[in-house]
């Protein structure tokens, strides 16, 4: 079976053997598309929105620890 053919993750262009030193992109001009576009919020990831989340009570978690040093105390 024959290599499958890489493109560029941006413009789609055909990278030849030996073309990776930009890899997944085909030149320095793709890299900093992708950066620009992963900065402006063009990109998301699936999930909920920390927004969305309500805010935190106030009340902290009692640690492990916390719990054994007043065990030890009375």
């Amino acid at each position: 079976m024959p290599p499958r053919a890489r493109r560029c993750v941006i413009c789609h262009r055909l990278l030849g053997e030996g073309e990776d030193r930009w890899f997944p992109f085909c030149s320095e001009r793709c890299k900093w598309v992708d950066l620009v576009r992963w900065l402006g919020e063009a990109y998301r990831i699936a999930g909920h929105s920390a927004a969305s989340e309500p805010p935190a009570s106030g009340r902290r978690e009692r640690g492990a620890a916390e719990a054994a040093e007043e065990g030890e105390e009375g």
